[in-house]
Order: structure tokens, then sequence, then C-alpha cells
């Protein structure tokens, strides 16, 4: 499909409904309100297309954006296009989500997440916390450095309640998922769950809820599945 077909295709999904959620949850003008499911049927015919995901990306339109990063080469994407595209994630599904998933993918996840982690701006920084979470999530221990990992999960512990609002969200989602992929660290970030409690997130006007990492590392370990990593972090 051409840039103008799929532009064209997403004017025709767009759906009010949807787009007044979105809103409600942050998304920026432009975008038409396409539903995730939508996207990924185009996705399926598709599939990838790195050209393509450039150009659709470039639009500035949300949903095309996060189509973008769906289809995206996570072996061809570069440095350069990675801090392009987190400059311009506007809002929570395009910065935790979609450049944090094909960052992490890529081969400069771990450095660009750290490197994002220290930045001042609030998407960015919780672009930074969602990629290394998902790195961890898709990466053999073996090659992960642990110490840092540890040194991440106490600094968590320090400073988490007063972090920027998105970035105590993902601050959150990180001690989740080094409790759940990482068994070595199971333990610690047990700890650290219980010691940070309950994390307050301003969600907006939506009915989304903040997990309790406490509570969320304990239904992974009853159910055995510590330590489970994924094969890909898009979904």
């Amino acid at each position: 499909m051409t840039k103008k077909e799929v532009m064209d295709a997403l004017y025709k999904l767009g759906n009010e409904g949807t787009k007044s959620i979105y809103l409600k949850h942050g998304a920026k003008e432009p975008f038409f309100g396409v539903k995730v499911g939508d996207l990924k049927t185009i996705q399926k015919k598709v599939k990838k297309d790195h050209d393509l995901a450039l150009e659709l990306y470039a639009t500035g339109n949300s949903d095309a954006m996060y189509l973008a990063g769906l289809i995206a080469d996570n072996k061809t994407i570069t440095k350069e296009t990675l801090q392009e595209w987190v400059k311009l994630a506007n809002w929570y599904m395009l910065s935790e989500y979609t450049v944090a998933w094909i960052a992490s993918e890529s081969k400069f996840g771990w450095e660009l997440g750290l490197e994002w982690i220290n930045d001042a701006d609030e998407g960015i920084q919780s672009a930074g916390w969602s990629t290394i979470s998902n790195y961890i999530a898709i990466t053999a221990d073996d090659q992960i450095d642990i110490k840092k990992i540890e040194e991440l999960l106490d600094q968590v512990n320090a400073d988490i309640h007063e972090s920027l609002n998105r970035v105590r969200y993902t601050k959150n989602g990180f001690v989740i998922s080094v409790g759940a992929y990482i068994p070595s660290l199971t333990e610690k970030a047990v700890e650290v769950a219980k010691n940070i409690g309950k994390v307050s997130v301003n969600v907006g006007e939506t009915s989304c809820k903040v997990p309790l990492a406490s509570d969320y590392i304990q239904k992974i370990i009853e159910k055995n599945r510590v330590g489970k990593k994924k094969k890909k972090a898009r979904c």
C-alpha cells in the first residue's frame, strides 16, 4: 500500500467515539480515531514496510504514527530515526508503546532507554522507562546488565513518587517487568513494589487505574510465569 492508500483507509476507519476516548487519554490532533484492531488489520496487509513506516510517522497523524510502529523494521531502523520519533511522540500511546516497542526490539534499545530516562521531557522519560521494561521482557538475562537494573530499582524506590506524572506510571511498570522477567531480581522487585505501594497517576477523564506492582508480581509468581520472556515487544 502507498502512503495515500493507507491514509485514505485510516480516514474511512476513523470513528468519533474512538476519537473522543483517545482525546480523554491525551491524544493530540491530527488523528481520525481508528481502533487498534483496525490498525492491525492494515498491518496484516502491509506486513513490514519500513519506508512506508517512515512516511506514515512523518505525517504527524497519531493513527498513522501508531501504525508506523507496527510495520517498521526493527533491524533497519536507525538510532537517529528513533531519536526523531521519540521527540515527535506527543502522547503516551506513541511514546510508551509505539516508540518504546520498536526501540526495545532494535539494537539500540538498552542504550536509548538509559539515555531517555535522564531526559527532562516527560514523554521522553516515560518512553525510556517503557523501552527498558520491554527490553527486559524480550532479552535473555545473560545479555542484560543485571547490576544496572538493580541500580534502577533503587532509583525507582527512592524517587518514584516525586517523578513526573507519566514517568510514575512507567517506573511502576518497570518494577513489574523486573519482577516478572528477571528471576534473580524478583525478590528485590517485590520488596521495592511493597515499599512504593500505591502509585498515584493523573489519567485524565478516564477510568484507567495504575496496577499495584506488588499484587501484579505476586499473580505472576502464582501462575509460575516468572522468567518467561516474550518473543517480541510489539503486540
